[in-house]
Order: C-alpha cells, then structure tokens, then sequence
C-alpha cells in the first residue's frame, strides 16, 4: 500500500473585511510561515477617528488599515500600545485631540505622498509587517442599506444603529459606486484561498464584496472561499439569522459559492449569554448549510468576550487550507488537524 505524500509550499491567501475581525484573524495567522498573507481591507468607515479624519482633512479612513497593519506588525504589542493611543485635547490643536496617533500619522503620511497605497506600504516598512495591506478601493463613498420596511439609511455608524433598533436589512450597497483598486485586481486571481471574515457582517464583510471588480477579479480565483461566521448575532434587526444565511449571503453577492464555512459550535458562560443579550445579541447558530458549502466546526470563543480565540481560528484555517490546498489533511493527531478543528 502507498502511502499519500503531502507536499508543502507556501500558500498564499487573501484576507477580506475589516473591523476588530480582521486583525485578529491576521495576527493567529501570521506566526505561520507557510502563509503569505494579503488584507483586502473595507474603507467605508464613517465613526469615530477615522471618521473625524476623513471629514475634516479629506483623507480616506485609516482606522480598518491602521489595525490590520498592526496586527501584521513585528512587535505587534508594543505598535498598538504606541499607534492607538489617543492624543490628548490641547488648547491651540483641539482638533487632534482624540485621535489616534496612527491614525494621524497614516493620514499625514497620505497627505505628503497624495497617495494612500504608498502612505500604506510606509507604514508596513516602518513596522516590519509581515505581510500586505491593501485598501480594497481608494475612492470614497459610504455604505446604504435598505430595510424591510421601506426605510434607508446611509453611513456605517447609522446601518449598525438600524440593525441594533430592530430593522431587517434587505439591501445594501456602495453611495457613490467606486471601483477596485487596480493592485488589488491584479493580487486577487493569484490568491491559493480567499477568507472572509470574521466582522460585522454589513458594515465589515459585504462592503467591500460590493466595490465594482472584486466579483469579476473573485471569479477569476481557483481556490476555494471560506468564510468564517461571527460568534453572536448583531441586534434585534438580525434575530434568528444563522451562519448558513450569512454564507448565502455571500455567494449571492460574489456570484460563486462559499466552499468552507468555519463556524463556532461552543458557548460562553450563562452569565456572558446573559450579558450580551441585553444588546438583542445571541450566539450565532450554524443553521442550514447549502450541499456545496463544507462546515468546519469548532469552540472558538475566547474567554468572557465575544471574540475568537486567535489560536484556535488559526489552527482550523490551516487545517482547512491544507486539506483543500495541499492535497491530504494535516495530521489528525497534530495541532493543526482537522479533526481537531471539528471537534
């Protein structure tokens, strides 16, 4: 009998979304060396500094890129202990106080080079990321949603608002229309896996599926799409939606199936339950797959808070993109494999 031999090389794999998500997935995932990881980052931020930013000094919103490049960096601790602090108010420059300061230094460094590509890849040299970080569009434009009943509303801060008020999303898309950056067209066919997620799912995820070209340059990418689920629900407006929902979400918007769904099966304590309820948010239940579309199921909460255990998610993607990618499914008795990531 011969045994399968599985070979390894070195995958390379496109991250998209933004938010809190995105970060963590890049920073369990880049101590990877078989991994070279790219970030397709949303830019559509309306709230808090970035949003500040890019009202008053014209700039794009650095906030989604200023923390995915952390995530990537070499001292990753001390990057943010540094770039996310925030500035005091002072008398003769009230404007600065409150913001970041990385997210002041990537909108200087934007301002000085006029280009938000360069003023990104500045930024990774200077912390020695270990991957890229690429905006998905360069032009602006806000995030629309329409609900069920009727109403719309515009901004990332008011679609989250909508949901958290009980309102059914139905639609969502791009104000003005804006088009892939050309870098990220060109990347994103040479991508082995695309993942997606974790993040809010209309405010993080679907934005940037919408920017016109990153269906066509997705259509292109042989590999497989694996989205990873979020761990709760988000609000009222979205009760009794599951991960199957979100998948077909996806594939509506992308025109092609999601092949890997990897989603949370375990639970946090009564008291976290009860906690994130009082938000109308509860834990996301897998719900009904379509017969395409593989689950990969595992505990990845970590601690008291709803966010996924670094480790944990890092290891059941590798498992994921071993099995699909290399041939043969990473060992069943080492930390990498799949069986582990179903359990």
């Amino acid at each position: 009998m011969t045994n399968e031999v599985m070979e390894l090389r070195e995958l390379n794999i496109g991250c998209v979304g933004g938010g809190t998500g995105l970060p963590s997935l890049l920073g369990g995932l880049k101590s990877n060396p078989w991994l070279r990881l790219s970030a397709i980052v949303t830019m559509f931020d309306s709230g808090g500094s970035s949003g500040q930013l890019r009202d008053e000094l014209g700039v794009l919103p650095p906030g989604d890129v200023l923390k995915c490049a952390l995530a990537l960096a070499r001292n990753e601790r001390e990057a943010r202990r540094v770039l996310l602090s925030r500035l005091p108010t002072l008398e003769h420059h009230e404007r600065l106080g409150g913001h970041t300061s990385g997210n002041l230094l990537l909108s200087m460094m934007e301002q000085y080079s006029g280009d938000f590509i360069a003023a990104v890849d500045g930024l990774r040299a200077l912390l020695g990321c270990t991957g890229r970080v690429w905006p998905v569009s360069v032009e602006p434009a806000s995030i629309c949603a329409e609900y069920g009943d009727g109403s719309e509303t515009r901004g990332e801060v008011e679609v989250d608002a909508g949901q958290s008020r009980g309102h059914d999303v139905k639609r969502v898309w791009l104000e003005p229309e804006v088009a892939i950056h050309p870098v990220v067209a060109e990347a994103i066919p040479q991508f082995d896996a695309v993942i997606i997620g974790p993040g809010s799912f209309f405010t993080s995820l679907v934005p940037p599926l919408l920017v016109k070209g990153v269906r066509e340059a997705l259509a292109e990418m042989p590999g497989p799409i694996i989205l990873i689920t979020n761990l709760l629900t988000e609000g009222s407006g979205v009760a009794g939606s599951s991960a199957g929902d979100a998948a077909r979400w996806i594939a509506r918007l992308i025109g092609r199936p999601v092949d890997v769904v990897i989603a949370n099966t375990g639970r946090p304590s009564d008291e976290a339950v009860a906690r994130y309820a009082i938000e109308h948010k509860h834990p996301l239940e897998l719900g009904i797959l379509d017969p395409a579309t593989e689950p990969v199921l595992g505990s990845f909460w970590h601690s008291r808070i709803a966010r996924h255990d670094r480790r944990k998610l890092a290891f059941a993607v590798w498992a994921t993109l071993s099995q699909r990618l290399l041939g043969q499914a990473a060992s069943a008795d080492g930390p990498g494999g799949l069986a582990g990531a179903r359990a």
